[in-house]
């Protein structure tokens, strides 16, 4: 099938990009600027990438042998007040477009909207549906909950909450009754309602199989991680005054804050029905999602895996793409520098710990692996494999290499010593400027403190290590 995505760039559609390719689709997808094209995607197959913005009145065309369409658009952290007349505007511009196609059927994700004092953002969203359907093409509307799943923006935000605060007073919306959804069952979902006639010009409610408080579910992440936490919930903080609890606690932006404050305290409980054995799909429940998100995470920790993936040929493009360093809950220590001489840095940067050291302090570095290794850590006792040669898999003293290319010049590095939580470091070559940054995922209140306890060292060993990386001596 030929069909079109709109919302490219978004949580929900790059995932889904991927399924539909490993289905052998023929994708049109949809972006406001080719500059800002996932690289998960970005060089795949069978894809073919169109810029249009739904907001602006100039006048584009959707190919006409279109066959289906997601949209997959919404205006959750949109500085905008007026989100709802934008949200309307982009939907009408889509239905104007793709009616003159041969697009069959649509298929929007919308949110669960059976309260009857709905959110702003949630009626917005029920607007959005009623303006979708057409006597052109047949609509596919499933409404969903809070959708679980590493990188998502609910995910990362109760990871920040868990992982900070030992002992929590909270707004009292997190008695608010909710049933949650893993990502990878949302997908299905999509996927599986492509060309279904049973699931044409219909709405469906998709949710995981338990009812939770936004407490329980705070509670039940923390087991996932091992940590044992205590909420009071107060009813005396306003929704601004939560607001502002939820963006100084978690790494969201206030506009998101204030969205998800105002749709938390409306009760997102599904309506009962037959999706599921339509689309034959049993959806897992949010302790099972939560673990299946933190696997994919620890992804990074599980070394061998890259080393495997490579050989047997499982990542067909550049292996660059699949590993990332975390963006969210994360401290990060980020400088860079001119190059004098590109090759000698590359150079240094293939060479560095081992017998060579860390070319700054490195007897910081030493007393770092003796404490590690005097808490049953591995030290700096395993050095490196070759003196001058990396690849993926190497160990590094108490690193491990996740990735080692000279031609995109990129070193990262995953710490495998005793931590607080997870560590990466990577030095990056962009435009005749070292990029190096290390960044820390804390685990709990020992891992902030860890963090702010080593603080200090950064300025003059990590200052130092850059400087003599970058120097032509």
């Amino acid at each position: 099938m030929k069909i079109l995505i709109t919302g490219t760039t978004g949580y929900i559609a790059k995932r889904l990009v991927l399924r539909l390719l490993e289905d052998n689709h023929e994708l049109i997808c949809c972006v406001r600027d080719l500059n800002r094209i996932p690289d998960e995607i970005e060089n795949k197959e069978n894809i073919e990438f169109l810029k249009i913005d739904f907001l602006e009145e100039k006048t584009i065309e959707f190919p006409k042998d279109i066959d289906a369409a997601y949209y997959l658009i919404h205006s959750m952290s949109t500085s905008s007040e007026n989100f709802e007349s934008l949200e309307k505007k982009c939907a009408s511009k889509f239905k104007e477009l793709i009616e003159k196609t041969n697009c069959k059927q649509v298929v929007y994700l919308s949110g669960i909207v059976n309260d009857s004092s709905l959110s702003k953002h949630l009626q917005s969203r029920l607007q959005v549906e009623q303006l979708l359907k057409s006597q052109s093409y047949a609509l596919t509307t499933f409404r969903a909950g809070i959708i679980v799943g590493s990188g998502s923006a609910s995910f990362e935000i109760i990871r920040d909450i868990v992982e900070k605060l030992p002992v929590m007073v909270t707004p009292k919306w997190l008695n608010t009754k909710t049933q949650p959804i893993a990502i990878r069952d949302v997908l299905s979902f999509l996927v599986k309602a492509l060309g279904n006639e049973m699931v044409l010009n219909k709405s469906f409610d998709i949710c995981g199989p338990e009812v939770l408080t936004y407490k329980e579910m705070l509670l039940e992440f923390g087991k996932v991680r091992g940590l044992k936490r205590y909420i009071l919930t107060l009813p005396v903080l306003t929704p601004r005054l939560s607001s502002y609890w939820l963006y100084f606690v978690t790494s969201t932006s206030f506009n998101l804050a204030k969205a998800l404050v105002d749709s938390m305290k409306v009760e997102v409980i599904a309506k009962p029905s037959n999706i599921n054995e339509i689309l034959g799909i049993n959806p897992i429940t949010y302790k099972e999602a939560v673990s299946l998100a933190f696997q994919k995470i620890e992804q990074n920790a599980v070394i061998s895996s890259w080393k495997d993936a490579i050989s047997s040929g499982v990542f067909r493009d550049q292996l660059s793409k699949h590993i990332r360093m975390p963006q969210f809950g994360c401290f990060k220590d980020v400088r860079s520098r001119q190059i004098i001489n590109e090759d000698i840095t590359i150079d240094k940067i293939w060479s560095i710990g081992g017998d060579t050291g860390w070319y700054s302090f490195t007897w910081l570095w030493k007393i770092r692996g003796y404490v590690d290794k005097l808490v049953g850590g591995v030290g700096l006792r395993r050095g490196r494999t070759h003196s001058t040669y990396l690849e993926p898999g190497d160990p590094l003293d108490f690193w491990r290499v996740l990735l080692a290319d000279k031609e995109e010049k990129r070193l990262l590095l995953f710490a495998e010593m005793k931590l607080p939580g997870e560590a990466w470091l990577e030095f990056k070559i962009v435009k005749n400027q070292l990029f190096q940054r290390a960044v820390f995922r804390p685990k709990g209140i020992w891992g902030r403190l860890y963090w702010y306890a080593v603080l200090p060292f950064h300025a003059f060993v990590f200052n130092g290590m850059i400087d003599a990386l970058v120097s032509d001596k």
